[in-house]
Protein backbone atom coordinates (compact mmCIF):
# COMPACT_ATOMS: atom_id res chain seq x y z
CA UNK A 1 0.00 0.00 0.00
CA UNK A 2 1.40 3.80 -1.16
CA UNK A 3 2.05 5.54 1.83
CA UNK A 4 0.14 9.17 2.09
CA UNK A 5 2.24 12.30 0.14
CA UNK A 6 2.55 14.97 2.54
CA UNK A 7 3.26 18.04 0.79
CA UNK A 8 6.66 19.71 2.71
CA UNK A 9 6.89 23.88 2.67
CA UNK A 10 10.51 24.49 3.38
CA UNK A 11 10.27 27.44 5.81
CA UNK A 12 13.82 28.19 5.38
CA UNK A 13 14.19 31.38 3.52
CA UNK A 14 11.19 33.09 5.43
CA UNK A 15 10.39 32.17 9.16
CA UNK A 16 13.80 30.43 9.50
CA UNK A 17 15.44 33.56 8.60
CA UNK A 18 12.85 35.33 10.84
CA UNK A 19 12.83 32.80 14.06
CA UNK A 20 16.67 33.44 14.32
CA UNK A 21 18.09 36.10 12.78
CA UNK A 22 14.92 38.55 12.90
CA UNK A 23 14.89 38.20 9.33
CA UNK A 24 18.43 39.62 8.31
CA UNK A 25 19.82 37.87 5.93
CA UNK A 26 21.57 39.26 2.76
CA UNK A 27 20.27 37.56 -1.02
CA UNK A 28 23.67 36.86 -2.37
CA UNK A 29 24.64 35.19 1.09
CA UNK A 30 21.74 32.89 0.96
CA UNK A 31 20.95 32.10 -2.43
CA UNK A 32 23.32 29.43 -3.21
CA UNK A 33 21.41 27.50 -0.51
CA UNK A 34 18.21 27.85 -2.35
CA UNK A 35 20.05 26.04 -5.23
CA UNK A 36 20.91 23.16 -3.12
CA UNK A 37 17.23 23.28 -1.77
CA UNK A 38 16.15 23.02 -5.71
CA UNK A 39 18.66 20.13 -6.10
CA UNK A 40 17.07 18.09 -2.86
CA UNK A 41 13.92 18.26 -4.50
CA UNK A 42 11.72 20.49 -2.33
CA UNK A 43 9.46 22.32 -4.80
CA UNK A 44 7.30 24.37 -1.85
CA UNK A 45 8.97 27.21 -0.49
CA UNK A 46 8.17 30.12 2.08
CA UNK A 47 10.29 32.61 0.10
CA UNK A 48 8.75 36.61 1.38
CA UNK A 49 6.20 38.14 3.32
CA UNK A 50 5.37 38.65 6.69
CA UNK A 51 8.62 40.27 8.88
CA UNK A 52 10.83 38.92 5.94
CA UNK A 53 9.19 42.02 3.62
CA UNK A 54 9.71 45.25 5.82
CA UNK A 55 13.53 43.69 7.28
CA UNK A 56 15.51 43.99 3.97
CA UNK A 57 14.06 47.52 3.71
CA UNK A 58 14.75 48.49 7.62
CA UNK A 59 18.30 46.41 8.18
CA UNK A 60 19.69 44.94 4.79
CA UNK A 61 19.12 47.56 2.44
CA UNK A 62 17.77 45.03 -0.07
CA UNK A 63 14.62 45.57 -2.30
CA UNK A 64 12.20 42.52 -1.17
CA UNK A 65 10.93 42.62 -4.93
CA UNK A 66 14.57 42.13 -6.76
CA UNK A 67 14.98 39.40 -3.70
CA UNK A 68 11.51 37.31 -4.75
CA UNK A 69 12.50 38.04 -8.34
CA UNK A 70 16.45 36.13 -7.72
CA UNK A 71 14.49 33.41 -5.54
CA UNK A 72 12.08 32.52 -8.74
CA UNK A 73 14.60 32.66 -11.30
CA UNK A 74 16.61 29.87 -8.90
CA UNK A 75 13.64 27.65 -8.41
CA UNK A 76 12.28 27.42 -12.06
CA UNK A 77 8.73 28.03 -13.06
CA UNK A 78 7.19 25.19 -11.48
CA UNK A 79 7.81 25.81 -7.78
CA UNK A 80 5.14 26.83 -5.05
CA UNK A 81 6.33 30.26 -3.87
CA UNK A 82 4.29 31.11 -1.03
CA UNK A 83 4.42 34.44 1.14
CA UNK A 84 2.76 35.08 4.35
CA UNK A 85 0.07 38.26 4.47
CA UNK A 86 -1.62 39.24 7.71
CA UNK A 87 -4.88 39.72 6.19
CA UNK A 88 -6.06 43.86 6.60
CA UNK A 89 -2.37 44.46 7.27
CA UNK A 90 -0.87 42.48 4.84
CA UNK A 91 2.91 43.12 5.38
CA UNK A 92 2.64 45.62 7.51
CA UNK A 93 2.41 46.31 11.46
CA UNK A 94 -0.80 48.45 10.61
CA UNK A 95 -4.15 48.11 9.21
CA UNK A 96 -3.78 49.91 5.75
CA UNK A 97 -6.58 51.06 3.33
CA UNK A 98 -8.21 48.03 0.72
CA UNK A 99 -6.13 49.83 -2.29
CA UNK A 100 -3.07 49.34 -0.50
CA UNK A 101 -4.48 45.49 0.27
CA UNK A 102 -5.54 45.45 -3.95
CA UNK A 103 -1.58 46.85 -4.46
CA UNK A 104 -0.11 44.05 -2.07
CA UNK A 105 -1.67 41.35 -4.42
CA UNK A 106 -0.80 42.69 -7.55
CA UNK A 107 3.24 43.29 -7.20
CA UNK A 108 3.65 40.28 -4.80
CA UNK A 109 2.19 38.50 -7.93
CA UNK A 110 4.20 39.89 -10.36
CA UNK A 111 7.28 39.22 -8.22
CA UNK A 112 7.17 35.79 -8.71
CA UNK A 113 4.04 34.77 -5.90
CA UNK A 114 2.20 31.31 -6.18
CA UNK A 115 0.25 31.05 -2.98
CA UNK A 116 -0.61 34.14 -0.44
CA UNK A 117 -1.07 32.23 3.25
CA UNK A 118 -3.67 35.01 4.85
CA UNK A 119 -3.95 35.21 8.38
CA UNK A 120 -6.13 37.30 11.09
CA UNK A 121 -4.18 37.18 14.61
CA UNK A 122 -7.52 37.95 16.02
CA UNK A 123 -9.29 35.67 14.11
CA UNK A 124 -12.08 38.38 13.43
CA UNK A 125 -13.48 36.63 10.06
CA UNK A 126 -13.91 39.94 8.54
CA UNK A 127 -10.66 40.97 8.37
CA UNK A 128 -9.96 38.32 6.05
CA UNK A 129 -12.20 38.74 3.50
CA UNK A 130 -11.23 41.72 1.53
CA UNK A 131 -7.56 40.58 1.24
CA UNK A 132 -9.10 36.77 -0.09
CA UNK A 133 -10.70 38.70 -2.97
CA UNK A 134 -8.02 40.76 -3.72
CA UNK A 135 -5.61 37.47 -4.13
CA UNK A 136 -7.95 35.34 -6.44
CA UNK A 137 -8.72 38.55 -8.77
CA UNK A 138 -4.58 39.11 -9.21
CA UNK A 139 -4.47 35.23 -10.08
CA UNK A 140 -3.16 33.51 -6.59
CA UNK A 141 -3.35 30.86 -4.71
CA UNK A 142 -5.31 31.50 -0.93
CA UNK A 143 -4.76 29.68 2.20
CA UNK A 144 -6.86 31.09 4.19
CA UNK A 145 -5.54 30.68 8.43
CA UNK A 146 -7.15 29.80 11.76
CA UNK A 147 -4.51 30.66 14.31
CA UNK A 148 -4.09 28.81 16.98
CA UNK A 149 -2.33 28.81 20.84
CA UNK A 150 -2.78 27.70 24.10
CA UNK A 151 -3.98 30.11 26.91
CA UNK A 152 -2.07 30.77 29.65
CA UNK A 153 -3.10 28.23 32.51
CA UNK A 154 -6.27 29.46 34.13
CA UNK A 155 -7.65 31.30 31.53
CA UNK A 156 -10.64 29.93 29.07
CA UNK A 157 -13.32 31.26 26.61
CA UNK A 158 -11.12 30.88 23.45
CA UNK A 159 -8.55 29.35 21.36
CA UNK A 160 -9.73 26.08 22.44
CA UNK A 161 -11.70 23.65 19.66
CA UNK A 162 -14.99 24.80 19.59
CA UNK A 163 -13.50 28.51 19.09
CA UNK A 164 -11.32 26.66 15.91
CA UNK A 165 -14.44 25.29 14.79
CA UNK A 166 -16.43 28.27 15.27
CA UNK A 167 -13.85 30.47 13.18
CA UNK A 168 -13.66 27.57 10.48
CA UNK A 169 -17.43 27.57 9.59
CA UNK A 170 -17.33 31.83 9.91
CA UNK A 171 -15.19 31.22 7.30
CA UNK A 172 -17.07 28.98 5.35
CA UNK A 173 -20.44 31.22 5.75
CA UNK A 174 -19.27 34.38 4.77
CA UNK A 175 -18.02 33.02 1.10
CA UNK A 176 -14.48 33.59 1.56
CA UNK A 177 -12.64 31.57 -1.50
CA UNK A 178 -9.67 29.38 -0.68
CA UNK A 179 -7.62 26.71 -1.98
CA UNK A 180 -6.48 25.38 1.16
CA UNK A 181 -6.49 25.91 4.61
CA UNK A 182 -3.82 26.15 7.78
CA UNK A 183 -3.98 26.28 11.13
CA UNK A 184 -1.12 28.56 12.00
CA UNK A 185 0.51 28.18 15.76
CA UNK A 186 2.80 30.68 15.61
CA UNK A 187 4.14 30.02 19.05
CA UNK A 188 3.97 26.56 19.34
CA UNK A 189 2.14 26.40 22.33
CA UNK A 190 -1.05 24.32 21.12
CA UNK A 191 -0.80 21.18 22.97
CA UNK A 192 -0.76 17.64 20.91
CA UNK A 193 -4.14 17.15 22.10
CA UNK A 194 -5.83 19.40 21.03
CA UNK A 195 -3.80 20.19 17.77
CA UNK A 196 -5.17 16.50 17.09
CA UNK A 197 -8.89 17.21 17.83
CA UNK A 198 -8.68 20.51 16.25
CA UNK A 199 -7.64 19.02 12.78
CA UNK A 200 -9.95 16.12 13.47
CA UNK A 201 -12.88 18.48 13.42
CA UNK A 202 -11.76 20.56 10.75
CA UNK A 203 -11.26 17.51 8.52
CA UNK A 204 -14.60 16.68 9.26
CA UNK A 205 -16.03 19.82 8.74
CA UNK A 206 -14.02 20.37 5.49
CA UNK A 207 -14.24 16.80 3.77
CA UNK A 208 -11.47 15.15 2.51
CA UNK A 209 -11.11 16.95 -0.59
CA UNK A 210 -9.77 20.23 0.87
CA UNK A 211 -6.11 20.32 1.22
CA UNK A 212 -5.36 20.78 5.39
CA UNK A 213 -1.85 22.18 6.46
CA UNK A 214 -0.58 22.66 10.43
CA UNK A 215 2.06 25.44 11.02
CA UNK A 216 3.95 25.49 14.19
CA UNK A 217 7.49 26.64 16.24
CA UNK A 218 9.58 24.33 18.49
CA UNK A 219 9.70 26.87 20.68
CA UNK A 220 7.78 25.24 23.63
CA UNK A 221 9.22 21.93 22.67
CA UNK A 222 6.34 20.14 21.24
CA UNK A 223 6.43 20.65 17.65
CA UNK A 224 7.41 17.39 16.89
CA UNK A 225 4.57 15.49 18.78
CA UNK A 226 2.07 18.37 17.20
CA UNK A 227 3.06 17.01 13.71
CA UNK A 228 2.61 13.88 14.63
CA UNK A 229 -0.74 14.14 15.51
CA UNK A 230 -1.62 16.19 12.86
CA UNK A 231 -0.87 13.48 10.62
CA UNK A 232 -3.09 11.18 12.28
CA UNK A 233 -5.79 13.30 12.47
CA UNK A 234 -5.61 13.95 8.37
CA UNK A 235 -4.03 16.70 7.57
CA UNK A 236 -1.86 16.88 4.31
CA UNK A 237 1.08 19.30 4.42
CA UNK A 238 2.84 20.56 7.14
CA UNK A 239 5.68 22.98 7.24
CA UNK A 240 9.90 21.96 8.45
CA UNK A 241 12.76 24.17 7.86
CA UNK A 242 16.56 23.43 7.52
CA UNK A 243 19.61 23.27 9.97
CA UNK A 244 20.88 26.07 11.48
CA UNK A 245 17.56 27.79 11.34
CA UNK A 246 15.72 24.96 12.38
CA UNK A 247 14.23 23.93 15.80
CA UNK A 248 14.32 26.29 18.74
CA UNK A 249 12.35 29.47 17.70
CA UNK A 250 11.86 27.98 14.32
CA UNK A 251 10.28 24.72 13.04
CA UNK A 252 11.22 21.42 13.24
CA UNK A 253 13.87 20.10 11.10
CA UNK A 254 13.47 18.35 8.20
CA UNK A 255 16.01 15.45 9.10
CA UNK A 256 14.01 15.61 12.60
CA UNK A 257 10.71 14.97 10.53
CA UNK A 258 12.02 12.05 8.59
CA UNK A 259 13.46 10.15 11.29
CA UNK A 260 9.91 11.04 13.21
CA UNK A 261 7.81 9.44 10.72
CA UNK A 262 10.25 6.98 9.72
CA UNK A 263 8.57 3.50 9.59
CA UNK A 264 5.03 5.41 9.32
CA UNK A 265 2.68 5.30 6.40
CA UNK A 266 3.84 8.89 5.58
CA UNK A 267 5.55 10.02 2.89
CA UNK A 268 7.25 13.84 3.52
CA UNK A 269 7.97 15.17 0.00
CA UNK A 270 9.90 12.35 -1.61
CA UNK A 271 12.68 13.96 0.57
CA UNK A 272 15.49 11.57 0.67
CA UNK A 273 18.25 11.82 3.47
CA UNK A 274 21.34 12.15 1.87
CA UNK A 275 20.41 14.77 -0.27
CA UNK A 276 18.35 17.15 2.58
CA UNK A 277 22.08 16.57 4.71
CA UNK A 278 23.81 18.00 1.38
CA UNK A 279 21.52 21.10 1.62
CA UNK A 280 21.67 21.49 5.14
CA UNK A 281 25.81 21.53 4.73
CA UNK A 282 25.52 23.94 1.97
CA UNK A 283 22.86 26.28 4.03
CA UNK A 284 25.69 25.83 6.80
CA UNK A 285 28.30 27.15 4.87
CA UNK A 286 26.27 29.94 4.17
CA UNK A 287 25.80 31.16 7.02
CA UNK A 288 28.73 30.54 9.25
CA UNK A 289 29.60 34.36 9.35
CA UNK A 290 25.77 35.34 10.98
CA UNK A 291 25.25 35.11 14.58
CA UNK A 292 23.05 32.66 16.23
CA UNK A 293 21.40 34.21 19.17
CA UNK A 294 21.94 31.44 21.88
CA UNK A 295 17.75 31.92 22.73
CA UNK A 296 17.44 31.12 18.76
CA UNK A 297 18.52 27.66 19.09
CA UNK A 298 16.72 26.61 22.77
CA UNK A 299 13.63 24.91 23.88
CA UNK A 300 11.59 27.05 26.46
CA UNK A 301 9.58 25.89 28.76
CA UNK A 302 7.85 28.94 30.48
CA UNK A 303 6.65 30.04 26.68
CA UNK A 304 3.15 28.39 27.26
CA UNK A 305 2.53 30.92 30.58
CA UNK A 306 3.51 33.73 28.26
CA UNK A 307 3.19 32.75 24.09
CA UNK A 308 5.85 34.52 22.14
CA UNK A 309 6.57 33.45 18.71
CA UNK A 310 9.61 32.33 17.56
CA UNK A 311 10.09 34.18 15.03
CA UNK A 312 9.53 38.02 17.36
CA UNK A 313 11.04 36.41 20.28
CA UNK A 314 14.29 36.65 17.98
CA UNK A 315 13.78 40.65 16.57
CA UNK A 316 12.62 41.66 20.26
CA UNK A 317 15.84 40.21 22.05
CA UNK A 318 18.29 41.30 19.11
CA UNK A 319 16.29 45.16 19.63
CA UNK A 320 16.96 44.60 23.34
CA UNK A 321 20.38 43.20 23.24
CA UNK A 322 20.93 46.21 20.34
CA UNK A 323 19.89 48.97 23.59
CA UNK A 324 22.09 46.73 26.20
CA UNK A 325 18.82 45.57 28.40
CA UNK A 326 18.41 41.81 27.50
CA UNK A 327 19.23 41.17 31.08
CA UNK A 328 15.47 42.62 31.24
CA UNK A 329 14.27 39.58 28.76
CA UNK A 330 12.95 37.31 31.37
CA UNK A 331 11.13 39.81 33.06
CA UNK A 332 9.01 41.15 30.31
CA UNK A 333 8.79 37.06 29.19
CA UNK A 334 6.89 37.13 32.90
CA UNK A 335 5.07 40.44 32.37
CA UNK A 336 3.54 38.83 29.04
CA UNK A 337 1.13 36.29 30.95
CA UNK A 338 -0.90 39.11 32.70
CA UNK A 339 -0.98 41.04 29.22
CA UNK A 340 -2.36 38.32 26.84
CA UNK A 341 -5.00 37.56 30.14
CA UNK A 342 -6.28 41.14 29.99
CA UNK A 343 -5.97 41.70 26.28
CA UNK A 344 -8.99 39.81 24.87
CA UNK A 345 -6.78 36.49 23.90
CA UNK A 346 -5.82 37.63 20.43
CA UNK A 347 -3.37 34.32 19.09
CA UNK A 348 0.19 35.53 19.59
CA UNK A 349 0.98 36.40 16.39
CA UNK A 350 2.15 39.73 14.62
CA UNK A 351 0.90 42.07 14.92
CA UNK A 352 -0.91 40.68 18.04
CA UNK A 353 2.00 39.30 19.47
CA UNK A 354 4.31 42.21 19.14
CA UNK A 355 1.62 44.23 20.72
CA UNK A 356 1.63 41.74 23.60
CA UNK A 357 5.37 42.07 23.56
CA UNK A 358 4.98 46.14 23.59
CA UNK A 359 3.38 46.60 26.78
CA UNK A 360 5.06 43.52 28.47
CA UNK A 361 7.84 45.42 27.93
CA UNK A 362 6.75 48.68 29.18
CA UNK A 363 5.16 47.20 32.02
CA UNK A 364 8.60 46.24 33.01
CA UNK A 365 10.01 49.57 32.23
CA UNK A 366 7.78 52.11 33.60
CA UNK A 367 5.26 50.48 36.01
CA UNK A 368 2.74 47.82 35.12
CA UNK A 369 0.01 49.72 33.41
CA UNK A 370 1.80 53.15 33.94
CA UNK A 371 1.92 53.55 29.81
CA UNK A 372 -0.39 51.60 27.25
CA UNK A 373 1.49 50.83 24.23
CA UNK A 374 -0.35 51.91 21.35
CA UNK A 375 -0.57 49.00 19.42
CA UNK A 376 -2.36 47.24 22.59
CA UNK A 377 -4.23 50.21 23.42
CA UNK A 378 -5.88 50.33 19.91
CA UNK A 379 -6.55 46.42 19.29
CA UNK A 380 -8.26 46.07 23.12
CA UNK A 381 -10.22 49.46 21.91
CA UNK A 382 -11.50 47.65 18.94
CA UNK A 383 -9.34 49.80 15.97
CA UNK A 384 -8.11 46.03 14.73
CA UNK A 385 -11.60 43.87 14.86
CA UNK A 386 -13.28 42.05 17.24
CA UNK A 387 -10.79 40.35 19.67
CA UNK A 388 -12.27 36.84 20.74
CA UNK A 389 -13.34 37.81 24.06
CA UNK A 390 -14.10 41.17 25.35
CA UNK A 391 -10.78 42.59 27.00
CA UNK A 392 -10.68 43.50 30.51
CA UNK A 393 -12.79 46.51 31.30
CA UNK A 394 -10.27 48.24 32.90
CA UNK A 395 -7.89 47.80 30.68
CA UNK A 396 -9.90 49.11 27.98
CA UNK A 397 -10.94 51.93 30.28
CA UNK A 398 -7.34 52.72 30.60
CA UNK A 399 -6.43 52.67 27.20
CA UNK A 400 -9.20 54.75 26.59
CA UNK A 401 -7.84 57.59 28.68
CA UNK A 402 -3.89 56.96 27.70
CA UNK A 403 -4.98 57.39 24.27
CA UNK A 404 -7.53 59.94 24.04
CA UNK A 405 -9.10 57.33 22.06
CA UNK A 406 -13.19 56.22 22.22
CA UNK A 407 -13.89 52.33 22.15
CA UNK A 408 -15.08 51.63 18.56
CA UNK A 409 -16.90 48.60 16.35
CA UNK A 410 -15.76 50.41 12.96
CA UNK A 411 -14.59 47.96 10.45
CA UNK A 412 -11.26 48.76 10.26
CA UNK A 413 -10.62 49.53 6.71
CA UNK A 414 -13.13 52.13 6.71
CA UNK A 415 -11.06 53.81 9.11
CA UNK A 416 -7.84 53.11 7.37
CA UNK A 417 -9.41 54.18 3.93
CA UNK A 418 -10.46 57.56 5.71
CA UNK A 419 -6.24 57.97 6.56
CA UNK A 420 -4.66 59.88 3.70
CA UNK A 421 -1.62 58.58 4.45
CA UNK A 422 -2.81 55.52 3.71
CA UNK A 423 -3.48 56.31 0.22
CA UNK A 424 -2.01 55.18 -2.86
CA UNK A 425 -2.15 59.43 -3.97
CA UNK A 426 -0.41 60.66 -0.66
CA UNK A 427 2.99 58.16 -1.09
CA UNK A 428 2.54 58.82 -5.09
CA UNK A 429 3.12 62.66 -3.80
CA UNK A 430 5.84 61.69 -1.39
CA UNK A 431 8.05 60.39 -3.63
CA UNK A 432 7.22 62.57 -6.45
CA UNK A 433 8.56 65.59 -4.03
CA UNK A 434 11.57 63.34 -3.23
CA UNK A 435 12.66 62.55 -7.16
CA UNK A 436 12.15 59.06 -7.22
CA UNK A 437 9.63 57.21 -9.68
CA UNK A 438 6.65 56.60 -8.49
CA UNK A 439 6.27 52.90 -9.59
CA UNK A 440 3.66 50.29 -7.95
CA UNK A 441 6.78 48.68 -6.53
CA UNK A 442 7.71 52.06 -4.80
CA UNK A 443 4.85 53.21 -3.60
CA UNK A 444 4.23 50.03 -2.26
CA UNK A 445 7.46 50.01 -0.52
CA UNK A 446 6.64 53.84 0.98
CA UNK A 447 3.60 53.05 2.20
CA UNK A 448 4.24 49.63 4.01
CA UNK A 449 7.98 51.15 5.62
CA UNK A 450 7.11 55.00 5.81
CA UNK A 451 10.15 57.11 6.19
CA UNK A 452 12.37 53.92 6.51
CA UNK A 453 11.31 52.90 3.31
CA UNK A 454 11.99 56.19 1.42
CA UNK A 455 15.70 56.36 3.22
CA UNK A 456 15.85 52.80 0.99
CA UNK A 457 15.16 54.25 -2.12
CA UNK A 458 16.92 57.56 -1.57
CA UNK A 459 19.86 55.58 -0.85
CA UNK A 460 20.52 57.11 2.42
CA UNK A 461 19.27 53.57 4.73
CA UNK A 462 22.01 52.12 7.46
CA UNK A 463 22.80 48.31 6.97
CA UNK A 464 22.35 46.22 10.30
CA UNK A 465 23.82 42.92 9.32
CA UNK A 466 24.84 40.84 12.24
CA UNK A 467 27.99 38.79 11.37
CA UNK A 468 31.16 37.88 13.46
CA UNK A 469 33.66 35.30 14.15
CA UNK A 470 31.92 34.06 17.34
CA UNK A 471 29.16 32.01 16.65
CA UNK A 472 28.29 31.47 20.17
CA UNK A 473 26.10 34.51 20.27
CA UNK A 474 28.70 37.22 20.46
CA UNK A 475 29.32 39.71 17.19
CA UNK A 476 32.73 41.20 16.76
CA UNK A 477 32.83 44.26 18.74
CA UNK A 478 35.46 46.36 16.37
CA UNK A 479 33.50 48.82 14.30
CA UNK A 480 32.58 52.72 14.76
CA UNK A 481 30.25 53.16 17.87
CA UNK A 482 28.43 56.32 19.62
CA UNK A 483 28.65 56.28 23.82
CA UNK A 484 27.07 58.30 26.70
CA UNK A 485 28.33 58.82 29.11
CA UNK A 486 27.10 61.07 31.96
CA UNK A 487 24.90 62.35 28.84
CA UNK A 488 27.38 63.79 26.67
CA UNK A 489 27.82 61.74 23.30
CA UNK A 490 31.25 60.40 22.43
CA UNK A 491 32.54 58.70 18.76
CA UNK A 492 34.52 55.93 19.39
CA UNK A 493 36.43 53.51 17.47
CA UNK A 494 37.17 50.02 18.55
CA UNK A 495 39.60 48.30 17.38
CA UNK A 496 40.30 44.02 17.52
CA UNK A 497 43.91 43.28 19.44
CA UNK A 498 46.62 45.41 20.22
CA UNK A 499 44.78 48.20 17.34
CA UNK A 500 44.76 52.02 18.33
CA UNK A 501 41.36 53.09 19.83
CA UNK A 502 40.63 56.50 19.14
CA UNK A 503 37.95 58.75 20.78
CA UNK A 504 36.26 62.53 20.49
CA UNK A 505 33.16 64.15 21.59
CA UNK A 506 30.50 63.22 18.58
CA UNK A 507 29.78 65.84 16.31
CA UNK A 508 26.42 67.48 16.87
CA UNK A 509 24.22 68.94 13.92
CA UNK A 510 24.06 72.43 13.46
CA UNK A 511 21.17 74.37 15.03
CA UNK A 512 17.81 75.11 12.97
CA UNK A 513 17.59 78.73 13.24
CA UNK A 514 13.92 78.36 13.29
CA UNK A 515 12.56 77.36 16.86
CA UNK A 516 9.10 77.18 15.60
CA UNK A 517 7.03 74.96 15.07
CA UNK A 518 8.93 72.09 16.24
CA UNK A 519 12.37 71.52 13.20
CA UNK A 520 12.48 67.98 12.26
CA UNK A 521 15.81 68.33 13.76
CA UNK A 522 15.87 70.15 16.93
CA UNK A 523 19.21 71.66 18.27
CA UNK A 524 20.62 70.19 21.08
CA UNK A 525 20.06 73.33 23.78
CA UNK A 526 22.94 73.35 26.54
CA UNK A 527 21.23 76.14 28.51
CA UNK A 528 19.92 73.95 31.62
CA UNK A 529 17.04 74.38 34.10
CA UNK A 530 16.64 73.04 37.75
CA UNK A 531 14.72 70.12 36.96
CA UNK A 532 16.08 67.41 34.85
CA UNK A 533 14.26 64.94 32.69
CA UNK A 534 15.55 61.63 31.87
CA UNK A 535 14.88 58.99 29.60
CA UNK A 536 13.48 55.67 31.91
CA UNK A 537 14.64 53.33 28.40
CA UNK A 538 17.43 53.02 25.64
CA UNK A 539 15.90 54.21 22.61
CA UNK A 540 15.94 56.69 19.85
CA UNK A 541 14.42 59.94 19.44
CA UNK A 542 11.19 59.64 16.93
CA UNK A 543 10.26 63.30 17.62
CA UNK A 544 11.05 66.15 19.26
CA UNK A 545 7.44 68.51 19.78
CA UNK A 546 8.53 71.52 22.50
CA UNK A 547 11.03 73.76 21.96
CA UNK A 548 13.04 76.19 24.72
CA UNK A 549 10.51 78.87 25.97
CA UNK A 550 7.66 76.79 25.29
CA UNK A 551 5.31 77.05 28.54
CA UNK A 552 3.76 73.15 29.01
CA UNK A 553 1.72 71.61 32.06
CA UNK A 554 2.11 68.55 33.72
CA UNK A 555 1.79 65.71 31.78
CA UNK A 556 2.04 67.49 28.69
CA UNK A 557 4.05 65.52 26.11
CA UNK A 558 7.31 67.59 25.25
CA UNK A 559 9.08 64.76 22.80
CA UNK A 560 8.42 61.18 21.43
CA UNK A 561 10.80 58.18 21.69
CA UNK A 562 10.63 54.90 20.00
CA UNK A 563 12.01 51.78 21.73
CA UNK A 564 10.96 47.88 20.64
CA UNK A 565 9.14 49.54 17.70
CA UNK A 566 6.69 51.37 20.28
CA UNK A 567 6.26 55.05 20.75
CA UNK A 568 7.22 56.45 24.55
CA UNK A 569 5.87 59.99 25.68
CA UNK A 570 8.71 62.17 27.51
CA UNK A 571 6.11 63.60 29.83
CA UNK A 572 6.73 67.42 31.44
CA UNK A 573 6.78 65.98 35.54
CA UNK A 574 4.88 69.16 36.27
CA UNK A 575 4.25 72.84 34.98
CA UNK A 576 6.80 75.03 33.78
CA UNK A 577 9.01 76.02 30.84
CA UNK A 578 11.21 74.40 29.07
CA UNK A 579 15.02 75.67 29.32
CA UNK A 580 16.86 73.04 27.20
CA UNK A 581 16.58 70.22 24.78
CA UNK A 582 19.16 68.11 25.30
CA UNK A 583 18.96 65.55 22.35
CA UNK A 584 18.55 65.83 18.62
CA UNK A 585 15.63 63.53 16.52
CA UNK A 586 16.78 60.09 15.56
CA UNK A 587 19.75 60.25 18.37
CA UNK A 588 20.27 56.69 20.25
CA UNK A 589 19.99 57.48 24.03
CA UNK A 590 20.90 55.52 27.05
CA UNK A 591 18.75 54.37 29.96
CA UNK A 592 19.32 57.74 32.42
CA UNK A 593 20.44 59.74 30.05
CA UNK A 594 19.27 63.26 30.21
CA UNK A 595 16.73 64.52 27.32
CA UNK A 596 15.46 68.01 28.66
CA UNK A 597 15.33 70.16 31.36
CA UNK A 598 12.66 72.62 32.79
CA UNK A 599 12.42 75.76 35.09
Amino acid sequence: MAKKYIDVMDTTFRDGFQSVFGGRVLMDDFFPAVEAAKKAGITHFEFGGGARFQSLFFYLQENAFEMMDGFREIVGPDANLQVLSRGINTVMLDTTSREMIDLFAKTFKGHGTTTVRNFDALNDVHNLAYSAECIKRHGLSHEVVVTMMDLPPGCKGAQDVAFYEKTLRNILDSGIIFDSVCFKDASGTANPHKVYETIAMARKLLGDSVHLRLHTHETAGVSVASYLAALEAGVNGIDMAASPVSGGTSQPDILTMLHATKGSNYNLGDLKLDKILKYESRLKECLAEYMIPPEATQVSPLIPFSPMPGGALTANTQMMRDNGELDKFDEVIAAMKEVVERGGYGTSVTPVSQFYWQQAYANVMFGPWKQIAPGYGRMVLGYFGKTPVQADDEIIKLASEKLDLEPTTENPLDIADRDEKKSIAYWKKVLEDEGLETTDENIFIAGACDQKGIAFLKGEGPLMVRKGKNKSGEAEMAGNYTVVVDGKQYSVQVAEGEGDIQIAPAVTPAASPTPTPAPATAPVTKAAGSIEIHSQTPGNVWKIIKNPGDTVAEGEVIMILEAMKMEIDIAAPQAGKIASINVNVNDAVADGQLLATME
